[in-house]
């Protein structure tokens, strides 16, 4: 396989102009200056640039066009799922970027895609842990978002495809995927039995709708604030501490881990936010366990990464690398069960 990161080719900008005239009811559209934004580890999102003349949509605007990666991941959701889910969160304000239009035609651009607001702010990880911010701050905001998730109970009637993924569901979701694999993965059985022993049985969890990759990375900041949540791709009913300990594990945390709170806050200045918003409380046992399972799932999630590169169908140093991280997960699992 190549060593090199894969080319990406800009979606075809006359088609995309069509699709939108059409979606706008505009009598002219054009789209230019067409730029892939930085973070999408699964789908590629542009930052396009539209002019609509007529309709409701007439004016200048910057938009993201979000679209699959040649190679996917499978626990990510189509991208006619991943729409529903926006526009339900943007609905219920959850600071969801306002979906504006789906093409499920392939033929459009190869893929299916959306196109939705961009918002302002900066996202990727290892830029939003060295801001100069009020970290104190930031952390509440992040706590009273995801209580304003974890508040949306089901049954859910605008999202019928939801899943659930409870403790349980995702340790067997990680030991089917890691059954098909060749390769023996000794650390993540540990650890997936580690969880398994200590998981509670269904019916003892409360089940809400959760983000699943709550995470710094995956949320704006702009001008110290909070601006907006990104990549619902995961989305599902489960246990809501699942977003607590994934937000709380050190592989989210870029480097930053004396914040542990996704590289920018403290457990300090986040649990009791969390706890005071939502109306539950975060044992220090429920965060570990969600912690440990946070790595195991990303190390799951960096193996189908690695897997999209191998195949050749999309060859990429970045996904390569990103299967390279396993071992550095495996370490913080035998650290975080260690004695316990």
């Amino acid at each position: 396989m190549s060593g090199t990161a894969a080319k990406t080719t800009p979606p075809n900008t006359a088609a995309i102009a069509q699709f939108l005239r059409g979606a706008c009811a505009a009598t002219a559209v054009s789209v230019r200056d067409v730029t892939l934004l930085s973070g999408g580890a699964i789908q590629q999102n542009w930052q396009i640039e539209v002019t609509v003349t007529g309709g409701a949509q007439q004016g200048t605007h910057t938009w993201v066009l979000r679209t699959d990666a040649p190679a996917t991941v499978a626990s990510s959701l189509p991208r006619a799922r991943e729409f529903a889910i926006i526009r339900f969160a943007h609905a219920q304000g959850l600071q969801a970027p306002r979906p504006l239009f789906l093409c499920e035609d392939k033929t459009v651009i190869g893929q299916p895609f959306f196109v939705m607001e961009k918002l302002p702010g900066v996202a990727a990880g290892h830029k939003v842990v060295r801001l100069d911010l009020d970290r104190p701050a930031l952390a509440r905001e992040l706590a009273q978002a995801a209580a304003r998730i974890h508040a949306i109970r089901p049954p859910l009637q605008d999202l019928p495809f939801l899943k659930t993924f409870l403790a349980r569901d995702v340790i067997a979701a990680c030991r089917a995927y890691l059954d098909t694999l060749d390769e023996p993965h000794p650390v993540l059985e540990w650890g997936l039995r580690w969880c398994e022993r200590r998981a509670p049985h269904h019916g003892e969890e409360e089940t809400t709708f959760v983000h699943r990759d709550f995470r710094t990375g995956n949320y704006l900041v702009h001008e110290g604030k909070l601006a907006g949540l990104l990549d619902w791709e995961f989305a599902a009913l489960g246990n809501p501490l699942e977003d607590i300990g994934w937000i709380c594990a050190k592989c989210w945390c870029f480097r930053h881990e004396h914040h542990i709170v996704g590289g920018v806050a403290d457990l300090d200045d986040f649990i009791p936010a969390y706890e005071a918003a939502s109306g539950r409380t975060v044992p220090r046992a429920a965060l570990l366990y969600w912690q440990v399972m946070a790595h195991i799932r990303w190390a799951i999630i960096a193996l189908q990464q690695a897997q999209r590169h191998l195949s050749g169908v999309e060859p990429s140093l970045e996904l390569a690398l990103t299967g390279k991280i396993v071992a550095e997960l495996e370490w913080e699992v035998l650290l975080l069960t260690d004695n316990t």
